[in-house]
């Protein structure tokens, strides 16, 4: 059964673009949310072939499956075996404990089990999403099948438990999470470390100075990367915003020093970033600290700022070999001057690429108007967001 009209979804990234994804309904509960999920998918651009069991049936119309898909539910036999196309990816959500033991075991007694056992067998990318009580998932034998998946090369997908269960996460967790397994395995993919968000410099116990960011569009670029299959590291500072969907890895720390210390750290490390990319606004005057709370009384107060350390500068002498990416913002001024300021940032620092803005009438820095300026002095204006996402990503690898 398929709906042919008012499918359509406005999309909003290309991670999943020209990519085939199965997307498996068992019969939870959490089956409700096969609609968002798929609708999910197709906003980053895959095709979407949704297969259900029997039991999915009785919890949720095949009809608005297909209305979210917007293609045509499998769910019984046929000659022609949809099920055993070529997929890039295969998504079991929810994953009830009866169909993953089924999997584990090698049962075939539905399409959407031969269509799980293909896939195991032809190596393609599978992510499974439990959703059941929490006795059933604490249940030693649940935990013994959830392992057995894993040691087959599939990723398991659960969040904390909440009234009493495992609920499913959310779509956009869950393709994110499925997007960065299917694209981990293009060439090009690195680790990369991003700083974002703002410093924030303490001048008593309660009050403090800090520079303007959200750290809006730094959490854009983690997620935008993490979906195409890097390995992110976030650094972030004070932020006012949050990302879409947990980030595998967040270091916070909004001092200057603070974070100053986390990057060299990671520098350091056995494992250290290959691309670092500096969009965190950092703290470049720094007051002096008075312990405890000056009292409103005491009339006028004159606080001492002296320069902090350039994290660009001092992370020179560990990121011998890395790919580097920095963040000019400008107050005032033409675009060529802009442009300037960025060439005598890569003559400075030897980054090898300066993505620079103007702050809007409100203060904060924009998300659209990035200019980017290359070593070898070209520079082109880029549009939105995903622009600057997607020319990022391009760097990167």
């Amino acid at each position: 059964m398929t709906v042919r009209t008012d499918t359509g979804v406005i999309q909003t990234s290309n991670c999943l673009s020209g990519r085939k994804v199965l997307l498996a309904v068992s019969g939870g509960i959490a089956a409700v949310e096969s609609v968002k999920l798929s609708r999910e998918l197709r906003r980053h651009g895959a095709s979407v072939t949704a297969i259900m069991s029997k039991s999915a049936e009785k919890v949720i119309s095949p009809l608005a499956i297909s209305w979210g898909s917007s293609s045509e539910v499998l769910s019984d036999w046929s000659p022609e075996m949809s099920q055993l196309g070529s997929f890039d990816c295969v998504i079991l959500a929810p994953a009830t404990r009866n169909t993953i033991s089924k999997h584990i075991h090698g049962i075939i007694d539905s399409p959407l089990m031969m269509a799980l056992s293909a896939s195991r067998g032809n190596g393609t990318p599978m992510l499974f999403v439990p959703s059941m009580h929490d006795d059933l998932f604490h249940d030693p034998v649940t935990q013994e099948l959830l392992e057995s998946l894993e040691s087959t090369g599939a990723s398991v997908h659960f969040e904390e438990s909440s009234e009493g269960r495992k609920k499913q996460p959310d779509a956009v967790s869950i393709v994110a999470l499925a997007s960065n397994l299917v694209n981990s395995s293009m060439k090009g993919r690195r680790r990369v470390a991003i700083t974002l968000g703002s410093n924030r410099g303490r001048i008593d116990s309660i009050r403090a100075i800090q520079n303007t960011s959200t750290g809006s569009t730094g959490w854009s670029i983690a997620e935008h990367l993490f979906r195409m299959g890097h390995e992110v590291i976030c650094i972030a500072g004070e932020v006012s915003t949050a990302p879409s969907f947990p980030l595998p890895r967040v270091i916070k720390d909004s001092d200057p020093n603070g974070m100053l210390e986390i990057c060299t750290a990671l520098s350091k490390s056995d494992s250290p970033p290959e691309v670092w990319i500096h969009a965190a606004a950092v703290l470049d005057y720094i007051p002096d600290f008075e312990e405890g709370k000056r009292r409103s009384e005491s009339g006028d107060w004159t606080v001492k700022l002296s320069p902090g350390k350039k994290h660009i500068e001092e992370l020179s002498e560990y990121a011998t070999g890395t790919f580097r990416i920095a963040f000019k913002l400008a107050v005032g001024g033409s675009q060529e001057e802009l442009i300037e300021s960025s060439m005598k940032l890569i003559e400075r620092y030897g980054v090898n690429a300066v993505f620079g803005n103007h702050l809007n009438e409100g203060g904060a820095s924009t998300s659209s108007g990035h200019v980017l300026t290359l070593p070898d002095g070209t520079s082109r204006n880029l549009g939105g967001r995903t622009d600057l996402c997607e020319t990022i990503e391009s760097l990167v690898s």
